[in-house]
Formats: C-alpha cells, structure tokens, sequence
C-alpha cells in the first residue's frame, strides 16, 4: 500500500509539474515493486493515467488551455490504432512488450534531459515534454501549419504507442501538438491531456472486451490513481517554485536510469 502511495504521488508529481512522462514511470513501478506482469501494469497503468489525465483536464479547461477542435481530431484518429493496440497487447510476449516500453522510456527521457528551447512564444526545434513554469502570454494558438492528414497521421501513431505499451503518451503528444499542428506550449499540454484521456479510454476498454482487466489488483491500483491525482495538483504548484528545465533533467534520468535497467532485465532474463 505505501509503495503504490509513493509510486503514484511520483507519477502525479510527474504528470502535474511537466505535462507528460508520468505514466511511463508507473509501468515499471507496478512490475518491478509491485510485482504486476507487463501485461497486466500496461492495464493498469492506462486505468491510473485516465484518471489523473482527465481530472487534470478539467483544470487545463477552466483555464482556457484546451483546443477542443484540434483534440478532437487528433483524438479520433488514435481511436482504432489505440483498441487494436490494446488488443494485440494481450498477444505480445511480456520480453516484447517490456522492450517495447523501455525503449520508449529511453526516448521520453532524452527528450526531458535534453535542453528545452521552446518558449510560450512559439515551437521550436526541440520541444521538451511540458510547458514549464512562467507567465506566458496567454491562451492563443499559433497557425495550423500542416493540413489535417498530418494531423490524423500523428494521431493514430500516437493511439497504437497508448493501447500496446499502456502509456499515456504525453511526452509524445505535446510535441507534436507544437511541432506539427502548430499549438502554443501551454494550449498543447492542456490539449494532449484531452487525447490521452480518450486513447486511454479506447484502449482499456479493448483491454477489457479481451479480457485483460479481470485480474488486476485494484487494493494496489485504487490507492496508486487516488496519489497520482492528488500528486498532480502539488506538480502544478511545483512548476510554479522550480526551473521546468530543472524538474524535466531530474525526472528524465530517474526515466533514463529505470530505461537501461528494464533492458538490462530483458537482456538478462
């Protein structure tokens, strides 16, 4: 009970504070200290990140900072990749699907240590996974550069990272929402919770139809999702004390260290 108190108030601090990255380190919390089957922690995991994403939606939206058009259609795109994805999960060999997820921690962890050089201006080159503290200058939406084909496109690759691996994908989501759609920083950390609450909803519900969610532990995952919550509204109030710079290097080589061991494991096992 305490481990998935902590492990949850991490992943909330983690999703509240940078926008993203938080649900790829509940993955090999619940399979490494709570002793979850990579199948059953990717289900688990989709359940806590739909619970926290959506409740931190709220917030972004009573703020202004969720464009529902563009959520929408992203989101929709992701829809039939995300229940396949959940799917064939069930499918997967755990070795796969344990590599699978470490590679894309490894990729989420470069992109957080990595120096952000977007500012709430406008995108850049090399977005980092949230938006980071500060002012900002308000809602606003920069151009939509590509058509919407573009836009489907990055969705529905989204959507199949979401049903086979159980992330949320928000360190995914908001640079795309930057780099290809075009959205401001702050507008794209609260739309990207609007298409993960939805990816994460499309693939449990897969998940659930085969059959995967019969066996979870939910005197683990209950708790674990309750801190995750509460742990995102204190990563909102962090955001505002320390560098986003600082939080997302912290947070990405806790990812990067967790990445090498998981594929370490695999390597071994």
């Amino acid at each position: 009970m305490l481990i998935a108190l902590a492990g949850g108030a991490v992943v909330g601090l983690a999703l509240g504070a940078l926008g993203g990255g938080g649900s790829v380190l509940a993955v090999p919390v619940l399979i490494y200290l709570l002793g979850f089957a990579p199948p059953a922690a990717a289900t688990a995991s989709l359940l806590i990140v739909l619970a926290t994403s959506a409740t931190a939606l709220f917030a972004h939206a009573r703020d202004g900072q969720v464009r529902w058009g563009t959520g929408a259609l992203f989101a929709a795109a992701g829809l039939v990749p995300a229940a396949l994805g959940g799917l064939l999960s069930a499918r997967l060999p755990e070795w796969l699907l344990t590599t699978g997820f470490a590679v894309v921690a490894g990729v989420a962890a470069v992109r957080m240590v990595r120096p952000a050089r977007v500012t709430e201006t406008g995108p850049g080159p090399g977005v980092g996974p949230g938006p980071g503290p500060g002012p900002g200058p308000g809602p606003g939406v920069g151009a939509v550069r590509p058509g919407a084909p573009a836009v489907a496109g990055a969705g529905a690759g989204l959507g199949a990272v979401t049903g086979v691996l159980g992330v949320g994908g928000g360190f995914l989501t908001v640079p795309a929402l930057v780099q290809v759609v075009g959205l401001r920083m702050r507008a794209a950390v609260g739309t990207s919770l609007l298409i993960v609450s939805v990816n994460a909803l499309a693939a449990l519900l897969a998940r659930g139809g085969g059959g995967t969610a019969g066996s979870l532990d939910w005197a683990v995952i209950a708790p674990f999702a309750g801190a995750a919550i509460l742990g995102a509204w204190d990563g909102r109030r962090l955001a505002a004390r320390i560098r986003g710079e600082t939080l997302r290097r912290v947070f990405g080589a806790v990812l990067l260290a967790v990445s090498a061991l998981m594929l370490l494991d695999v390597a071994l096992g």
